[in-house]
Order: structure tokens, then sequence, then C-alpha cells
């Protein structure tokens, strides 16, 4: 079994949803995210927010998925003030909602005094909820962005063991683990992190408080980063243990901290019925043949699962 802990499912497809349960995916965290246009509305970020507590944990039931969300103002929209003040007004009530685990993904992006300002602000909303935080640390001057995200986290008075640092790489993995912070990489092709450097990793720093994640997108990634690299881990001689940890137990470990998401969850999975709607639309095309069954389990509860290919 694996969790996906960093998934961006608006800007995928369904049938990723059916190849993700295939792999052994059995939970994701979708953190709110910069979808690519920017929002000019207070409203159209509302309507986003509604979809990842909404349609987006719909369609991930109806594959056996349990799908939960982290509620945030990225960094790079914080530059829009008039947009980032009223989106602000909204996050208290949507970060109470079932499934919400953490505040995020926030931080940095160019590193402004807006960015900074909303950052604080919303690392101040997860304290007072007690709620984890996810951290986005920046695409450029990644080192230095990653250390000030920490700096700040404590200022604000974050406990770092309630906080996951992502989208981390060779430059800043010492310092994030050392500071007691959750370390996370995304397996990303090209830019963020790829399998076999993440095994590397693995053999140099072990499985304490890392996670691996897929940061899937509306970008050139891989939904299924996750099961991929824990093959080729353990192919590569790294502990089943190891892989396990990074993999899922962490993940659950931290975001647990929420109360929304517990291993009961999908242990003890709900009846699969793809007949259902949500308000009144199904995932259904073309006359497909609805899923319509009772698990007992998840079909693939190993970490040696079915064939992927490893990029």
């Amino acid at each position: 079994m694996f969790i996906d802990p960093h998934a961006h499912m608006v800007s995928r497809t369904t049938d990723d949803y059916e190849a993700m349960a295939a792999a052994g995916i059995v939970a994701l965290v979708e953190p709110a995210f910069w979808v690519g246009q920017p929002r000019t509305f207070v409203g159209t970020y509302v309507d986003y927010l509604s979809s990842l507590v909404g349609w987006e944990r719909f369609r991930a039931g109806q594959f056996g998925i349990r799908h939960y969300c982290t509620i945030g103002l990225n960094s790079k929209e914080a530059n829009n003030e008039a947009l980032a003040e009223g989106v602000m007004e909204w996050l208290p009530r949507f970060a109470m909602k079932e499934g919400v685990v953490a505040i995020g993904e926030i931080g940095y992006d160019e590193q402004t005094p807006l960015e900074d300002k909303y950052f604080r602000a919303q690392l101040t909303l997860a304290r007072e909820l007690g709620l984890p935080v996810m951290v986005h640390t920046p695409h450029r001057d990644k080192k230095r962005g990653t250390s000030r995200s920490m700096d700040v986290c404590e200022e604000m008075g974050l406990d770092p063991s309630w906080v996951v640092i992502d989208h981390n790489n060779e430059e800043t993995v010492r310092e994030t683990l050392d500071r007691g912070y959750w370390a996370g990489f995304s397996i990303y092709p090209s830019t963020k992190m790829g399998n076999a450097r993440m095994v590397e990793l693995l053999k140099q720093y072990g499985g304490d408080r890392i996670i691996v994640d897929s940061a899937c997108d509306w970008g050139i990634s891989d939904c299924l980063g996750v099961p991929k690299t824990a093959r080729l881990a353990l192919e590569s001689g790294i502990a089943e243990s190891v892989v396990r940890q990074v993999t899922y137990e962490n993940a659950l470990t931290v975001y647990g901290k929420s109360g929304q998401m517990q291993a009961s969850d999908w242990l003890n999975p709900p009846p699969i019925d793809q007949r259902t709607l949500f308000e009144g639309n199904s995932i259904l095309r073309g006359g497909r043949d609805p899923l319509v069954e009772t698990p007992t389990r998840h079909r693939c509860d190993s970490l040696h699962g079915d064939d992927l290919l490893i990029e």
C-alpha cells in the first residue's frame, strides 16, 4: 500500500485515479496550489477550494482511494494583495471541513514581502486550528528559501514535527532533517527529483522523517511516481521497512496529527458504486459499465506491486 501525500488531482484525468488504485495507492493528499492561470476573483478561488473538498473526494472514492487535502493561499497568488485578503477570509471555513489534513501548500515563490506576510498569517491559522503545515519551497534560490521558511516557522511558534518542508533536493535535505522537520521529495521528471536520485538519498539518509510524493499536476509529471520509486528502491537493496516508511507510514504519521486521516479509512473501505452521482454528475462517460463492489481489502497490499515502468 502507498500514500501519495502531494498530488494535484484537479489537473489530472479520471483514468489517473484508476491507474493509481491499480498500483496500490490507497490514499492521497491534494494541496491547494496555483493552477497555472492566475485567478483574479475571490469567487474563483472559493470554487476551486470547494472542488478539493467535494468533487475530488468523490472522484477518488469511485476507485477506492481516500482523498484528503490541504487548504491554503499559494505563494504565487499571495502577490495579488486584493485577492489574497479575500481568500484569507475564507480559509478558516474550509480548513475545518472534513478531510482537510493541513494548511498548505504555503511558503515562498520569489520571497517577496507579500509572500512573507501571508505565509506568516497562514502559519498563525495553522497553529490556532491545531493543523500540520505543508511548506512549498521555492524553485529559485531554493536553499536560501528553504532555510528562510524554517526560520519563519520557528519565529511563528510552529513545532517542526508538525511541518512538512516539501520539494527538497540534495542541497536542502540535511538542514531540513537536522532542524527536526519532515522532508518531502517530489518525484517530478527533470525538475525536482528523479527516482534514481531519490534512491541514493535513501541510501544516505534512511527513512526517518522522509516522505516521497509525486506532486503530479498539469505539467509533465507522473501520478505513479511513488510506487515507481518504491519498486526501484527495493530493486536497489533498500530495506522494505524503509520503503514503507517513506511511501506510507511517515505521511500517515504527520497528516494523521490533524485527526482527519487514519489507516482505518482505507483498511475498512466503504463500498465502491460508480452508479452514484455527485451533484448530478457521474465519472462515467460513453456508456461505460459502472464498477460496483464491496472491497474486503485493497487489490494491492504489498510493496511488490504490478509491473511499473521506472523512468
